[in-house]
C-alpha cells in the first residue's frame, strides 16, 4: 500500500508476532570480536587466530545504526541492550549511547561487558547516558575464573571495572553462567562477595546456544537447585516480576541484603513473554537467541531502503514470528539430529 507521496504506509499500531508476543527489546551486537575466549561462547579452538572476524564495512556504522533503532523504535522498542562479542572492544560506544538516549529517546539503555576495560571506560559509558550494566563474573578463583575466560586471565581486574562504574552511580548486575562440576561449588563466595556490594546476582544456566560449546545436560545446574542450595544459607523470598517478559526469576535475601536472579532458559522456558529481538554485528535481525538464520537489514537499508520500508520489512518479519525453541528443545534433541543455531557470540546473549 502506498500513501499519496509515494511512500509505502507504516504500521500504524505496534506489531505482535504469531504468539501476540509484542516486541519491547532489542539487544544489539556492536562487534563479532572479543578479548576472552570463553568456552561457552567464544571457545579458543574454533575461535582461534585463523578465525575469520567481521571487517569494518561489514558493521554497521553509527548512522546507519541510528537509522535501524529508529524503525524499531517505531515498532514499539522500548529497551536497548548493546552487547557483542564484547561491546567495549567498539571506540564508539558511548556516541551510541548517546544518540540512544538523546536523538531517540530510548528510556532504557544497558550494556553487557566482560568488564576487561571497565575501569577505564566507565566515566564515558556514564556521561553518555547508559543507564545500567552487566557485568559478567562466572568465578572468584584466578584459577577457574582463567580456565572459565579461555585466557588465563585474573580476575581482580574485572572487579575493579565494577567497583569503579559502582562509584559513578551505574547500577549493576552481575552475570554468572553456571556449570555443575566447573564453578557450581562457589555459590556462597559469589553471593558473598556481591551481597556485600549491593550487586544483584543472576544465576544462569548453562544453555546450547550455538554449535561450538560442547552443551551437555548433565553441566546444567537447574534453577530451582540454585535457589534451594543458596536460600539454605541465606533464606529468600520470591519477588513478582516487575514488567512482563522479565527474563529473571527474582528472589529477595530475606535479611534485606539485595537479591538474586535466576534465568532458567532449560528447565524453565519463558517463551511465551519473549518480546526481545536481536540485531548482529552485521545487521542481521534474528527473532531467538536459537535461530539458525537472520534477515539482512543491513542490506536492505545500503539497498536503499526508506525509513517507512525498514518498518514495514522488520514489522512483517516480527509478525510472522513462532520462536519458541526453548519450549521445543527436549523435542528437538530427542530427534537426535543436530540443528544448527547462531552463535552467541555473534548476536550477544
Amino acid at each position: 500500500m502506498r500513501r499519496s507521496d509515494g511512500q509505502a504506509d507504516s504500521y500504524m499500531e505496534h506489531p505482535t508476532d504469531q504468539f501476540n508476543r509484542p516486541l519491547r527489546d532489542l539487544r544489539i551486537s556492536v562487534t563479532d570480536r572479543c578479548n576472552f575466549r570463553c568456552p561457552y561462547c567464544m571457545p579458543a579452538e574454533v575461535f582461534g587466530p585463523g578465525h575469520a572476524f567481521l571487517h569494518d564495512p561489514q558493521l554497521m556504522t553509527l548512522a546507519e545504526l541510528t537509522r535501524i533503532v529508529r524503525a524499531f523504535r517505531a515498532l514499539g522498542v522500548e529497551k536497548v541492550r548493546l552487547t557483542g562479542g564484547e561491546p567495549l572492544l567498539r571506540a564508539d560506544v558511548p556516541d551510541l549511547i548517546r544518540v540512544l538516549k538523546r536523538d531517540l529517546g530510548v528510556q532504557d539503555v544497558a550494556l553487557t561487558t566482560n568488564g576487561w576495560m571497565l575501569e577505564k571506560l566507565a566515566p564515558a559509558l556514564r556521561a553518555a547516558g547508559l543507564n545500567r550494566l552487566n557485568v559478567s563474573v562466572d568465578s572468584l578463583d584466578d584459577v577457574t575464573a582463567g580456565k572459565l575466560n579461555g585466557l588465563g586471565f585474573k580476575v581482580a581486574r574485572v572487579l575493579r571495572g565494577i567497583d569503579a562504574a559502582a562509584a559513578l552511580g551505574l547500577p549493576i548486575k552481575i552475570n554468572c553462567v553456571v556449570q555443575r562440576g566447573v564453578n557450581d561449588h562457589e555459590l556462597p563466595a559469589l553471593c558473598e562477595y556481591f551481597r556485600a556490594r549491593g550487586h544483584a546476582l543472576r544465576f544462569i544456566e548453562f544453555m546450547d546456544v550455538g554449535n561450538t560449546n560442547h552443551w551437555t545436560r548433565d553441566r546444567v545446574v537447574p534453577a530451582r537447585e540454585l535457589v534451594e542450595r543458596i536460600g539454605a544459607l541465606w533464606p529468600l523470598d520470591p519477588v513478582g516480576p516487575a514488567y512482563r517478559g522479565e527474563v529473571a526469576a527474582r528472589y529477595r535475601y530475606r535479611d534485606g541484603r539485595g537479591e538474586i536472579g535466576l534465568i532458567s532458559s532449560v528447565t524453565e522456558p519463558f517463551c511465551r513473554d519473549c518480546h526481545r529481538a536481536r540485531l548482529s554485528a552485521d545487521g542481521q535481525l534474528y527473532t531467538c537467541l536459537f535461530a539458525s538464520l537472520g534477515w539482512d537489514v543491513l542490506g536492505a537499508l545500503r539497498a536503499g531502503a526508506t525509513d517507512v520500508d525498514l518498518e514495514n520489512f522488520l514489522g512483517r518479519i516480527w509478525g510472522g514470528r513462532l520462536d519458541r525453541y526453548s519450549d521445543e528443545r527436549a523435542e528437538v534433541l530427542a530427534t537426535g539430529e543436530p540443528r544448527a543455531k547462531v552463535e552467541m557470540s555473534y548476536i550477544g546473549g
